[in-house]
This record gives structure tokens, C-alpha cells and sequence, in this order.
């Protein structure tokens, strides 16, 4: 029986290539963006659920309780961890992670495997003594303080050495398999060699793991004993940076919420001079680290749980868009087979057997489209790649769990989309079908294709809505003023050795010389960036310290101009190696309650132990991603901290000024590596997540527009069917072309307007929360509202014209001698 079902299938699918193709077409398309939004789900919900102590394994992230909101940092005071240690019973594992970046050179007889594919943005330098195959390697890399515990907490595969011996002294360090090989030809190579970091720290390598998983947020690549971290014995507890991080794991049998209290404890006897109930800290899951949007991590990329949903529903609305295609396009072939259906049925068939031939039909093909997605698929991925950056590498026959998917996709799409046609024809009466009596009627419920339609067409408008607002948000961000002037702005690595700090008054003076640069300065952040530090702080001796976190940016004097950031009041700062005056911004004053700028000038605020009076108030800018609100925020002098060099440059002599700086920076730092990123992609990068939701949003929407174009295409071929005799009557009696076809779009116009009334109240609340996420927001006007109708309009316009005109010049004599 299925050999003859099969044959006839095939038989049924050739002597209907149109028909076919279309279906064919259209649920292939719709099935490789499934398949595309399921490898993207799969990858992005699979960041570090692999560990074998998972359900234990928690980060601690801090927050504070502001007046006029909270404040959310995935850094920790680096006394936490050992204070957490000693406190906390309930916990078998603490470990202390602080990443910072530094040039790492390596010496050595050893081949280099593969120097010339370091990290992006990276330059090498390598040097060989002729014949001794001697060998220097310079890099830019980011090191990780990691205390030993980690590798408890985290089952990472060892090649060589334990983390309990290789990580415990001062001057140990470990590293990737892919970086040994990197720098050493191979893993073994490695041990027992060394590498100096800053051109002061000798490391000599005592172990190799295995790579960290593409989908973890953790790029340890070079890992120090957190030992040989120099603040290890701060005892700073109102200082907190977002290079540090807190790990724990829960002891067997306890659970988060049997810290709750021992919490509040602990908040009590740490912080308990700088205001009760301000500070805290909070255990967060690892499963929600790349997901939870009010904390950061080391890769500096999360997804909310939210957008991710977003994307399935689209998913799920390609499903159902071309699952109402197929219904559509099926009934409308309907009546073509209903000589077929009524012969079968007086020759003995059950409406049993006609249920499974039609669905059997269906099932093929789903199949056949959905190799043909895999097709589409497979030459998606580059793109859906470099969308990501190449941070993902998506495979479609790699896992067990796709071929479930594609499996679970064929029996969904088969059944949803050809039971109810399989019903409709298996349903023909076998006198009225021979006799060509098949009507509108019989052939299935005309009310029910045009409620599919309706509903496709609220699909079609939900996401014409939603990709509008969010492109809108998009350039918005992209033109909002951040408060300060960021274009051909170059932000260059400078070394913060001591030897190299006596170089920087020099080197700025020979850049100033530069026909190209218009202003430079020395910080250790840009007004926006990642690299944000939060400490407490105390203002007019008012004997406690205030009840929120301060911003701080340590810069020169030349910060301001750079930047062109507008002083309010008081001046900016004086030329100073340390701490000698604060600028601070306006939100500084709201939160202490000053209503004039004036009012500050001359104050004493104490930061960090360190006071000093506040000399000017600048206008507030965004140090924030524009997610967040602006901060409260100080800027002052201290040159060692002093990471970076910012270049204001004039764009006409862009690429000339570069090249100038690049050849003044290697002979002023000869041992180190020259890095530089322009400002204006850096803040790209604050959006990249939205970004990429963007694309997608675009792409698939687009998707369902042409599925749609397919699905109305098919009903509108049923209803010109229907109506052939009604055509060809209304032009004997004198219809023109022109009012035919407005009569066959008349009525898919009032599906159309329906179907916006539905979706607008449905897109205007998707796109509320949505823009709910961001601090500062684009308005939500009736634009995007009233262009999702013009678009569907138009869209069914063309759809339904073309359609009609090929029915309204059919020759009226052949209709009527048919019927």
C-alpha cells in the first residue's frame, strides 16, 4: 500500500508542477529559516550548561539601591572572595577571576605554528637570530588572574599539570591548547617554558588545558596565578570594577535561598559604613549569565531570554504562515481533482485510504522541501557566521538534536498542513465530482481560507511593525547625542609600565606636531566604554559616605577638550600626575542634592581615601550604553592608571594621521604592541546583540511576506476558479477588465484592513516592551502602524491584480461552453 500511495503521489506531484513547485518553494524557504532560528536558539541557550556541577555553580554580582533606581555590576570588591570563603559554610568552592591586558612576549628555540593568525586587530612582531632559529613573539593579549578553586568549580579538561599545583605560587601560568600552540608549535612545547607579561612579570608555564567551548563567556586563553595579581590584598570594599569576578558552588543538598540570610549578614558586617541596605550582592545562576542583561561578562555579550522568545515566535509564525499556504494552495487545487476523488471512491476506496494518499502527498512534499532547505540552509551559514562575527560556527549535521528538529518539523507540517485539505477532497460526494458539480461549498469553507489569510496577514503586519521600530531604534541610537563628540575619535593602547609612563609627555608633544591631530589626551577609559569602575565615595565632610556608587574616569587635562565635553560651571582639570581635583557631572549634584552648579565649586569630595576639591561641573553625557542611565561620575588626574591615548583627528587626513601615529608610537615603545580602535566602532559594539536581532527581524520578515505573496496567490487562484461562469457572464454583459478585477480585489482589501486591525494593538504592545529595555527610547509613532498597512495593501494589490487579469482575459465563450 505505501509503494502504490508513493506512486501515485509522485504521479499526482508531476502532473501538477506548478502546484508543486509553488508548495516546494514555499515551505522550503520557510523551513530553512526555521532551521537557520533553531541552530541560533540552540547555540545562544547553550552558553556553559555543560559543567557536571552546574545547578551549583553561581556567579556573585553586585547592586546597589539608589534613591532613584538600582545599579547592577558584574564586578565584586576584590575582598570578596576570601570573605566568602571564611563566612559562608554553605559554600564548598570560592574563586577570584580579575582580567586585565598586557604585551606577553615569549623567547625560545621553538617553532612558532602559527604566528601569523593571531587575534583580530592584532599586530606580531617576531624576530629571528639568522641560523639559531632563536625565535621573539609580541602580542597583545588579555591575562586572567584565576584562583586555583575555579578549575574545581569548572570541569575543564587538563592536558598537562593540575590547578592545584600549576596555579598556587606567584609567577605560575597556564593556557589554552590553541594558544600554546600559538606560541610554542605545540601543547607539550610548552611546559616548563616562560613568558614575560608588561616586561616585568616572568611566567613560567606549568599547565595546558583544553580549549574553553565556543559557547562559553569565558575567553580564558592565558591564565596567571591569581597569586601574581598585585591587588590580590586590597581591602578596598567599596571599590568595585567589572574586571573582577566572583565564582561559588553550593555545597550538595543547599539551595540559593539558604543564603538569603547569611546574606544579609554578611552585607551587615561588610559594608556597614557606607550606609545600611545599600549595598548588596546576589547569586546568580551560570545559566542566566549570558541571558540576565543587567550584568556584563568577559566577553561582553548577553541575550536576553526575552529577544531570544521573540525570535521562536517568528519561527513558529513561518511555520503556521506556510502551513496555511499549503492549505490554501491544496483547496484551491481541490476541484482539479475531484474527478479523480469521486472515480476512486466508486471503485471501492474508503475515505480512510483517499485521508492517508492526500496526507502521504503532503508528507512528500514537506521532504522534498525540506532538502532543498537544508540547501538554503547550508549556504545561509557563511552569512548567519559573519552576522555573529565568526564567533559561531553553526553546523547543520552536527548533533543528534537537529535531526530531531527536522524530523519533529516533517510530522508537524505535514499534519497541520494537509489534514484538513485530506479531509476536504477524501470528503467529495463521487456523483457531484464526476458530474464536475464541485462548488465553492463543497470544496471547503471559503470563510476558513479567508480567516487563514486574515491571519497570515496579521502575522505579515506584526512584523512589518516590529522590524519598523526597531530599525527606528536602531538609527536612533546611532544619531542620539551621547553628550560628547566621538567621530574620528582613535583610542591608541599606550604600556603603563613605569619606565614607559616617563615617555608619555613626550610622545604627546610629538603627536600634537602632527598636521592631522586636533586634540589628544591620556585616560584609562573613554567617556563610554567597557571599562567602567564604581567606588564609594563621601562629599563635605559630611561623615558617611553617600548612599550610591560614583563613576570614576582617571584622565589629564586635556580629557575635556578631547572629547569636547561643556564645563557647566568652575573650570576644567590642572596639569597633575596624582589626585590634586575632581570634575565631576551634573548627575553627580542630583544625587547629593545641589541645585546649582556654582554650588560644588570649592567643595572637598573624598574618593577612595583620596580628597580633593571639586573644581568644575560638566554636562552630562552617556557613560552608558544608552540601556542604562547616566551615572553619577568624577574625573581626576592620576597618571599611573593611564591605560589609553585618545586622538581627536581631523577626517580629511584620517588614514595620512594613522599611519603618522603608528610610526611615532613604535619608535617611542619599541618592546610593545601597537593596538588602536576608533571610538564611533566601539559604541557600534555596545548595540551588537540589537543589532543582530535587527537583521533577523528583517530577513525572516521578509520571509513571511513572500510566503504570504504565495499563500494569497493561492486562494485568489480558487476564488477566480470558482468564479470563472460569474466572469464570463458579467463581461457578455459588458463588464470591462478594469472593473472585474476591482470586483476580485474588493473583498481581499477588507481581509487586508482587517487583518491591521488585529495586528496594531498586538505589534504595539511587542514593541512597548521591547522599547521598554532601553533608557533612552525613540517615540512610538503611528508611522510604522500606518506603513505595515500601506505595505499589505500594496501587497495584496499586486498579488490579487495579477491573478485577476489573467482570469478577466479568459475568453467568456469557453467558460460558458464548459459550464
Amino acid at each position: 500500500m505505501f509503494k502504490l500511495n508513493l506512486k501515485i503521489a509522485l504521479r499526482n506531484l508531476w502532473k501538477y508542477k506548478g502546484y508543486t513547485a509553488i508548495n516546494v518553494i514555499g515551505l522550503a524557504i520557510g523551513l530553512a529559516s526555521c532551521l537557520l532560528i533553531f541552530l541560533f536558539l540552540r547555540f545562544q541557550t547553550s552558553f556553559d550548561t555543560s559543567y557536571e556541577k552546574q545547578d551549583r555553580i553561581y556567579r556573585v554580582v553586585s547592586s546597589w539601591t539608589y534613591p532613584d533606581g538600582d545599579f547592577f555590576s558584574n564586578g565584586v570588591p576584590v575582598p570578596l572572595a576570601p570573605a566568602l570563603r571564611n563566612d559562608f559554610s554553605q559554600l564548598e568552592q570560592v574563586a577570584a577571576v580579575r582580567s586585565t591586558r598586557g604585551i606577553v612576549l615569549t623567547k625560545g628555540t621553538y617553532p612558532i605554528a602559527s604566528s601569523a593568525s593571531s587575534g583580530q586587530g592584532e599586530k606580531n612582531r617576531q624576530e629571528t637570530n639568522g641560523g639559531q632559529g632563536n625565535t621573539d613573539v609580541k602580542r597583545k593579549e588579555q591575562l586572567f588572574y584565576v584562583e586555583p578553586q575555579f578549575f574545581d568549580i569548572f570541569n575543564i579538561t587538563w592536558l598537562s599539570g593540575k590547578p592545584a599545583q600549576a596555579l598556587t605560587a606567584p609567577g605560575m601560568m597556564v593556557m589554552s591548547e590553541k594558544t600554546a600552540v600559538k606560541y610554542f608549535g605545540s601543547w607539550q612545547n610548552a611546559i616548563g617554558k616562560s613568558i614575560t607579561f608588561d616586561q616585568n612579570t616572568d611566567f613560567k608555564i606549568t599547565g595546558v588545558y583544553k580549549d574553553f567551548p565556543q559557547n562559553s563567556n569565558f575567553p580564558f586563553e592565558l591564565v596567571a596565578s591569581y597569586a601574581s595579581f598585585p591587588g590580590k590584598d586590597s581591602k578596598a570594599w567599596g571599590s568595585v570594577t567589572n574586571r573582577s569576578e566572583c565564582y561559588a558552588l553550593l555545597k550538595p543538598g543547599v539551595t540559593v535561598t539558604d543564603l538569603d540570610q547569611p546574606l544579609k549578614q554578611f552585607i551587615k558586617k561588610y559594608y556597614v559604613d557606607n550606609g545600611p541596605g545599600k549595598e548588596n550582592h546576589i547569586f546568580q545562576p551560570m545559566s542566566e549569565v549570558h541571558h540576565d542583561g543587567r550584568f556584563n561578562n568577559f566577553k561582553f555579550t548577553t541575550i536576553s531570554y526575552k529577544e531570544l522568545a521573540g525570535l521562536a515566535v517568528i519561527g513558529v509564525f513561518l511555520l503556521i504562515t506556510a502551513c496555511i499556504n499549503f492549505i490554501n494552495l491544496a483547496t484551491a487545487q481541490a476541484i482539479s481533482r475531484s474527478k479523480e476523488v469521486g472515480v476512486r471512491k466508486v471503485m471501492g476506496s474508503r475515505r480512510s485510504q483517499l485521508v492517508w494518499q492526500f496526507l502521504s502527498e503532503t508528507t512528500l512534499i514537506t521532504i522534498i522541501a525540506l532538502l532543498l532547505a537544508c540547501v538554503i540552509t547550508e549556504l545561509a551559514i557563511p552569512g548567519m557566521e559573519h552576522l555573529m562575527n565568526d564567533k559561531a560556527a553553526f553546523r547543520l549535521f552536527s548533533e543528534p538534536a537537529v535531526f530531531v528538529f527536522m524530523l519533529l518539523l516533517v510530522v508537524f507540517v505535514s499534519f497541520m498542513a494537509g489534514f484538513y485539505p485530506a479531509l476536504v477532497i477524501s470528503g467529495f460526494s463521487p456523483a457531484l465530482a464526476i458530474k464536475n458539480k464541485i462548488s465553492a461549498a463543497s470544496a471547503g469553507g471559503l470563510g476558513l481560507r479567508k480567516t487563514l489569510v486574515v491571519v497570515q496577514f496579521t502575522i505579515t503586519g506584526i512584523l512589518i511593525i516590529t522590524t519598523l521600530v526597531v530599525v527606528k531604534q536602531m538609527t536612533f541610537i546611532r544619531e542620539k547625542s551621547l553628550g560628547f563628540d566621538h567621530t574620528s575619535v582613535a583610542v591608541v593602547d599606550i604600556p603603563s609600565d613605569s619606565l614607559n609612563l616617563t615617555k608619555l609627555n613626550g610622545f604627546r608633544e610629538r603627536i600634537m606636531q602632527l598636521p592631522g591631530i586636533k586634540e589628544s589626551s591620556y585616560f584609562i577609559a573613554a567617556p563610554m566604554s567597557n571599562g567602567n569602575s564604581e567606588t564609594n565615595m563621601s562629599y563635605d565632610h559630611r561623615g558617611k559616605d553617600e548612599d550610591f556608587q560614583l563613576n570614576i574616569k582617571m584622565a589629564d587635562e586635556h580629557y575635556l577638550k578631547t572629547f569636547n565635553l561643556r564645563l557647566l560651571a568652575g573650570r576644567g582639570l590642572s596639569k597633575s600626575d596624582t589626585v590634586k581635583e575632581y570634575v565631576v557631572n551634573e548627575k553627580l549634584l542630583k544625587m547629593l542634592g545641589v541645585l546649582q552648579p556654582e554650588d560644588v565649586i570649592g567643595k572637598t569630595m573624598k574618593v577612595n581615601g583620596r580628597e580633593a576639591p571639586i573644581v568644575g561641573v560638566i554636562k552630562d553625557f552617556n557613560n552608558n550604553s544608552l540601556k542604562e542611565a547616566i551615572s553619577p561620575l568624577a574625573i581626576f588626574s592620576n597618571h599611573k592608571n593611564y591605560s589609553a591615548m585618545g586622538l581627536k583627528i581631523n577626517p580629511k587626513e584620517l588614514n595620512k594621521t594613522m599611519s603618522q601615529v603608528e610610526q611615532l608610537w613604535s619608535e617611542t615603545f619599541p618592546n610593545h604592541v601597537y593596538e588602536q580602535e576608533f571610538l564611533d566602532h566601539t559604541i557600534e559594539n555596545f548595540y551588537r546583540t540589537e543589532q543582530v536581532m535587527g537583521v533577523l527581524f528583517k530577513v525572516f520578515a521578509g520571509v513571511i511576506i513572500f510566503i504570504s505573496f504565495i499563500g494569497l496567490f493561492g486562494l485568489v487562484s480558487f476564488i477566480a476558479t470558482q468564479r470563472t461562469r460569474e466572469i464570463a457572464i458579467r463581461k457578455v454583459l459588458g463588464a470591462s477588465t478594469i472593473e472585474l478585477v476591482k470586483m476580485l480585489n474588493r473583498s481581499f482589501l477588507y481581509m487586508v484592513l482587517i487583518a491591521n486591525v488585529v495586528a496594531w494593538p498586538l505589534a504595539y504592545i511587542i514593541t512597548s516592551k521591547w522599547l521598554n529595555g532601553f533608557e533612552y527610547r525613540t517615540n512610538l509613532s503611528i508611522w510604522p502602524f500606518l506603513l505595515a498597512m500601506v505595505l499589505s495593501v500594496l501587497i495584496t494589490l499586486i498579488t490579487v491584480s495579477l491573478r485577476s487579469l489573467k482570469a478577466a482575459k479568459t475568453n467568456p465563450i469557453d467558460a460558458l461552453k464548459y459550464e
